[in-house]
Order: C-alpha cells, then sequence, then structure tokens
C-alpha cells in the first residue's frame, strides 16, 4: 500500500505545476508576475488514505466427531488337565553259556535307591455360608357358623296312567331313482409363462476414492479434499424375458347319471297302548341346618436361614516316591569252565501322567469407536484495504509576497509550514489501520 500512496503524491504533484513555491502554498507560480496576481483564496487537491472492509469467501476444513462399531478379538487364559503317555527304560538282565578257558565273571545283583517328583492334584471341598429369607406359612384353626337349607324327601304311591306310543313295522315295494356320478376325461389349455431371458453385460461409472493434495487458493497453498478420476467396471446383468404359452392338459369331470331302481320300504305305523303304572313321587321338604365349619387361616412369616454351599479347590501337590533300580557287578575268576555271560536288554514301559496346559481363547468384543471426519465449509471472511480518497485543501489569507506583511519565501503560509525542497506527500489518519 506504500507504494500506492507514493504514485498518488506525484499525480498531485503533477496536476499543481512543475515548480513548488512555498510563499503560494504550493501552487505553482512565476517570479516575473506582479504581486497583485497573487489571487486572495488558493485550493490545492490531496489524497487522504481511508479504509474500507471487504469479504471473501475461505474454504475451511471442519473435523466432526462420528462414531462407529469395531471388533476386536481378546484372548483369555482357559486351563484343561491333560494326560500324556510318557515313556520310561526298564533295564533286564539276560544269560547265555559260553565256553571258555579265561577269567570267569561272577555276577552280583545289587539294588539302588532313586528318588523322583510326581505332581499330584488334590480336590479340596470347601464351603461357603449364604444367608436367604424363607416365607414360612403359619396355620391358624378357626370355626364359623355356617347356616344351610336342605331338601328333605317324601314318598308317596299314586296311581298314573300311561299312554304309551308303540311303532308297528309295515314294508312296501316303491321304485327309488338313484343318481350316481361317473368321471368322464376332458382335454383344455391353459396359459403357462416361461422365461427366456439372457445376459447383458453393462457398464457401470464408480466414481474415484477422496484424497487430500495441496492446491493452490487465494491465501496460498493450502490441504483440500480431491476427488480422484472415477473407473469402468463391466458387470454381466440378467435381463428376463417372459413368454406365455398355450399347453393342452386333460382333466376327469365328473357327470351324474340316474337309474330307476325297485326298493322293499319298511316303515312304522303309530299305535297307542294305555297302562295304569303305579308310580313312587318324591316331594321335598325345606329343613334349616346350622353346622360349625373349621377352617384354617394361613400367614406368612419371613425366616433367615443359613446354608453352606460346598465348592472344590484343586491344587497340585508334589510327592516323592522312591523306587529300587536293579544293576549287575562282574568280578573275573581265572578258571576255566562254562559261564553265564550276562546281558542287558532295555525296553520302554508306558506311564500316564497329567499336566494342566493353559492356551489362549479368542473371544470377538464389541467397542465402539470414534473418528473425526473431515468436511469442507465455505464462509465469509471479512479483510481491510486501504484506498485514497481525494480531499480540497484552501488557504484563507494572502499569501503573495510583500502583501500583508507576510511572506511565504520563509516557508509560513497561512500558520502552515512547506518546505519547498520537498515534495507534498499525503499522510493517512491517524485511526487508520493500514495493511
Amino acid at each position: 500500500m506504500r507504494w500506492r500512496t507514493w504514485l498518488a503524491a506525484v499525480a498531485v504533484l503533477t496536476v499543481t505545476g512543475g515548480t513548488v513555491q512555498a510563499g503560494l502554498c504550493g501552487i505553482a507560480s512565476y517570479p516575473c508576475y506582479p504581486a497583485v496576481a497573487c489571487p486572495q483564496q488558493t485550493c490545492y487537491t490531496t489524497c487522504k488514505v481511508a479504509t474500507e472492509t471487504c469479504y471473501r469467501t475461505v474454504c475451511e476444513t471442519v473435523y466432526e466427531p462420528q462414531e462407529y462399531t469395531s471388533s476386536r478379538t481378546v484372548y483369555e487364559n482357559v486351563y484343561e488337565n491333560v494326560e500324556e503317555t510318557c515313556y520310561r527304560t526298564v533295564t533286564e538282565t539276560a544269560y547265555r553259556e559260553e565256553q571258555y578257558t579265561v577269567s570267569k565273571p561272577v555276577t552280583e545283583t545289587a539294588v539302588r535307591q532313586e528318588v523322583y517328583c510326581v505332581q499330584k492334584p488334590v480336590v479340596e471341598t470347601r464351603y461357603q455360608s449364604c444367608n436367604y429369607t424363607v416365607q414360612r406359612p403359619v396355620w391358624e384353626d378357626r370355626v364359623r357358623e355356617c347356616r344351610y337349607t336342605v331338601q328333605q324327601p317324601v314318598c308317596e304311591t299314586i296311581q298314573r296312567e300311561c299312554r304309551q306310543t308303540v311303532m308297528k313295522c309295515v314294508t312296501e315295494t316303491v321304485n327309488q331313482e338313484r343318481c350316481y356320478t361317473v368321471m368322464r376325461p376332458e382335454t383344455r389349455t391353459r396359459c403357462v409363462q416361461r422365461n427366456v431371458g439372457r445376459w447383458v453385460t453393462q457398464t457401470q461409472c464408480i466414481p474415484g476414492p477422496v484424497m487430500r493434495r495441496v492446491v493452490p487458493g487465494p491465501c496460498g497453498p493450502q490441504v483440500c479434499n480431491v476427488q480422484c478420476p472415477p473407473r469402468q467396471v463391466c458387470r454381466r446383468v440378467w435381463c428376463p424375458q417372459v413368454v406365455q404359452e398355450q399347453i393342452p392338459y386333460t382333466v376327469m369331470v365328473p357327470q351324474v347319471v340316474k337309474q330307476s331302481c325297485p326298493v322293499q320300504v319298511t316303515r312304522y305305523v303309530p299305535e297307542v297302548v294305555v297302562k295304569n303304572i303305579p308310580v313312587n313321587v318324591t316331594r321335598m321338604v325345606c329343613k334349616e341346618v346350622v353346622q360349625q365349619v373349621p377352617y384354617k387361616v394361613c400367614r406368612m412369616e419371613c425366616e433367615t436361614r443359613t446354608q453352606q454351599i460346598p465348592y472344590q479347590v484343586c491344587r497340585m501337590v508334589t510327592e516323592q516316591k522312591t523306587r529300587d533300580i536293579p544293576y549287575s557287578v562282574c568280578k573275573m575268576v581265572s578258571e576255566t569252565c562254562t559261564r553265564k555271560v550276562p546281558f542287558c536288554t532295555t525296553r520302554q514301559v508306558p506311564y500316564t501322567s497329567t499336566r494342566r496346559v493353559c492356551k489362549l481363547v479368542p473371544r470377538e468384543v464389541q467397542q465402539t469407536c470414534t473418528r473425526m471426519v473431515a468436511r469442507q465449509v465455505m464462509k465469509q471472511v471479512p479483510y481491510t484495504r486501504c484506498i485514497l480518497v481525494p480531499e480540497t485543501t484552501c488557504c484563507s489569507s494572502l499569501c503573495a509576497p510583500g502583501i500583508g506583511g507576510s511572506s511565504c519565501a520563509s516557508g509560513d503560509c497561512a500558520g502552515t509550514t512547506v518546505d519547498a525542497a520537498k515534495p507534498v506527500v499525503p499522510q493517512p489518519d491517524a485511526g487508520a489501520n493500514l495493511k
């Protein structure tokens, strides 16, 4: 902005004249003019620096939290009892006869003791006290008075006339029309839809991924999200085509056929028979009875009980065992005889031992994580710039030399000090913010 101020000053000096005189407040003058040529009021133009606020659009990257669910694998220690089969070497002594004329070995068998350790599992049963509350029913016997009315029967014998209708059987022959159904074939057609589609290759455009790159901007290089070029993907798509066809088929249609047949029909004719029958008639007489009915009332009382819950604890105890191992000692005796030469054979004897093996068991655990997702936000940012505003300044007193007892030759013109050897430079306001 400083070079713009200097250009404005040079433009003002060019308009006002080539020679600046201090006596005329910077107005171009000629020394050959008479004293009366100086005007009474002189005006000149200066530039004032002012500031104004403008707005520009800035692309800003904002990070927003986003929650997502991921799974991670957690390993747990699980102990298992593994039985394994081990083998130990057992040495056995055998003998063979041999004729020799040299020293005879005399074999003596000795036994030495060997101590070894065995891990033995010991299971202990422990008890844990657990208090719980139970509801205990308490029964109370009570008696209430119950009044009720009973019907007491009274029996009487009377003669009753009984009329009875008896059905008499009568047989007749009549012609009856019978109908029966016969299934006959019939040919029909139906419409069937058949799919005769085909595979068609289609091209699909997939947008490229978004990558962060450095791009030039109004405030210099900045990092923005730039989308890569798309790519073409071909895939096969099934295009269905439905065709309708008429297909004949045969169905069995029922048909009713009528036929007249003679049938013997038996019907019953009603006939009334009158009889006198003695009948016992019972009538009920009401009677009130009072009875004492015992009943029980149950109420629940809370009672705290203690229960010993057993649980087992397994620990490994080291136990020392001792075993006898036979071995042979040979002495040489010079003698000609038949001897038995010992030789050793070894064999593997299996035995089973139990040990605890620790292994890791994977387990999937769901967890919620938060990640920051970038998003571009456009916003208006204010900034201040400086501009030159032209301003006209006028001198209110006479500034010609020799008039009014004042002179511009000394650099004093209407109370304003002007340096004739220095060009006029416009000064900015004291409160202006220069950038």
